[in-house]
């Protein structure tokens, strides 16, 4: 089976380098080319497989400029719908593994990783299903309207925490303490929720409706941006922990 990876970013690097790890021989393949010059899509990969990781609003374009309609073609977005294949491409699919990835720290164990896939039709889903098993064996079928939520659910907990990271690691900019100081508080609250439910999870002067505590937090912040931050976050936190039912959910 001929695997074609088109989007050299972050996504299509970490896949071509768990395919290759498997000894699945892949060709990865650089998009922004694609677009600008014809030649460089005439001599694209022939390919059993063709994989698209590239930004969501290129995608189309991109995936316009392929012509192989007896291939696979995939794409491994939470959000776009299966219907950015044309009816050229009656074998479609999408390939979405929820993991944040970089190129400069590749993943070398995919076996933890998630993925969700969907396909046109039942032989279209099986040979998807059999691709992702290569890598993980955590696979879950899943529609666009479950993947829209669960990619929004994957932003509150990566790119929104990490961003309450570089948050803390201002706050303690003019201290003598280092950011490292509360990697065992991070690592600690990240292994709960294992275990428990995050609403049972939950700690701190908003779920206890300690007011002092607060008001004295956001007078040191309020010479910052963070004090909004801070405060629209706790009224989140207390409005959840006076409605029972949520907590529950």
């Amino acid at each position: 089976m001929k695997i074609a990876i088109i989007g050299a970013g972050s996504v299509g690097t970490n896949l071509h380098h768990a395919f290759e790890l498997k000894g699945i021989k892949t060709e990865l393949v650089h998009a922004r080319p694609l677009t600008a010059d014809p030649e460089a899509v005439c001599a694209l990969p022939q390919a059993d497989v063709y994989i698209y990781t590239v930004a969501d609003h290129v995608l189309k374009e991109v995936v316009s400029l392929v012509h192989a309609p007896k291939s696979i073609h995939l794409h491994t977005s939470g959000s776009m719908p299966i219907e950015v294949f044309g009816e050229d491409k009656p074998h479609a699919g999408v390939l979405y593994f929820l993991q944040s990835f970089s190129r400069e720290v590749l993943i070398d164990d995919w076996s933890g990783i998630p993925c969700f896939i969907e396909g046109r039709n039942i032989d279209d889903v099986a040979a998807i299903y059999s691709l992702a098993q290569s890598l993980t064996s955590r696979i879950y079928e899943a529609n666009q309207h479950d993947r829209e939520r669960l990619h929004i659910a994957g932003v509150f907990a990566n790119n929104y925490s990490n961003l309450m990271y570089r948050i803390a690691a201002d706050v303690l900019k003019n201290t003598q303490i280092p950011f490292e100081a509360l990697l065992p508080l991070i690592d600690n609250t990240a292994a709960k929720v294992h275990s428990l439910k995050p609403a049972d999870a939950q700690t701190g002067p908003a779920q206890r409706g300690d007011k002092a505590v607060m008001q004295h937090h956001l007078d040191i912040l309020a010479a910052t941006p963070y004090a909004e931050v801070y405060r629209a976050l706790a009224a989140l936190i207390e409005k959840a922990h006076s409605c029972p039912d949520r907590t529950k959910e």
